[in-house]
């Protein structure tokens, strides 16, 4: 079958999400972004690629200065675009990368880069947060990059509070906030394949709602 979704998928660092991510595109037949979009944005903005991996999903340092004066969205602290910090620029470009993907592709799977903020208003968004116990995330970083538990328990905090910083500076909104999407589900208990094939199910089911 044809879809008419674009799933943009939140998630915690080490819960699978990316993998989840590819595994739903395969099954939807349909194409699949996470760090594509940095490569993307460097060949549209002719700045390096290295340079850009580096900043991405990382708010601007003018980040404590926003959150000092309760000013979080990006246009509140620059009137021109030749103002902007790196990361801004990223994110302006990665925004309308993600406006052109869905116009050009239509159905997507697109994780991270605030991109369920970004396309909130289009009826085809299915906004998805990937989670799991702190406790299996240990695990799955120390298996994958052959930390030890406390290396790898650092490495995940940093990441998510990197990623949160990064989507609370952009949106306004809380990074993992429930309200914030239309699934939350924990990837340990089915697993990473079976989390894929649920949440391929509910968009299926949610597409025969939105179509009646």
């Amino acid at each position: 079958m044809g879809f008419n979704t674009i799933a943009a998928i939140g998630r915690q660092y080490g819960s699978g999400g990316r993998e989840i991510g590819e595994m739903l595109a395969d099954m939807m037949g349909v194409p699949f972004f996470d760090r594509e979009l940095i490569a993307l944005a460097a060949e549209k903005s002719g700045v390096s690629k290295d340079v850009y991996s580096h900043i991405d999903e990382t708010a601007t340092n003018s980040l404590l200065y926003a959150l000092s004066t309760g000013a979080y969205t990006l246009s509140s602290h620059f009137t021109t675009v030749s103002d902007l910090p790196l990361n801004d620029k990223l994110y302006i470009i990665q925004t309308n990368l993600i406006k052109d993907i869905v116009k050009e592709n239509g159905s997507c799977v697109i994780v991270g880069r605030c991109a369920d903020y970004i396309l909130k208003d289009d009826p085809r968004l299915a906004s998805i947060f990937i989670h799991a116990p702190l406790k299996s995330r240990i695990s799955r970083i120390m298996e994958k990059e052959g930390l030890n538990a406390a290396s790898a328990e650092s490495r995940i905090i940093k990441t998510d509070k990197k990623r949160a910083n990064y989507y609370n500076f952009y949106t306004n909104r809380e990074w993992g906030d429930l309200n914030n999407y239309e699934l939350c589900i924990d990837s340990t208990v089915l697993g990473k394949e079976k989390t894929a094939e649920f949440i391929f199910e509910f968009i299926k089911n949610r597409e025969k709602k939105f179509s009646v």
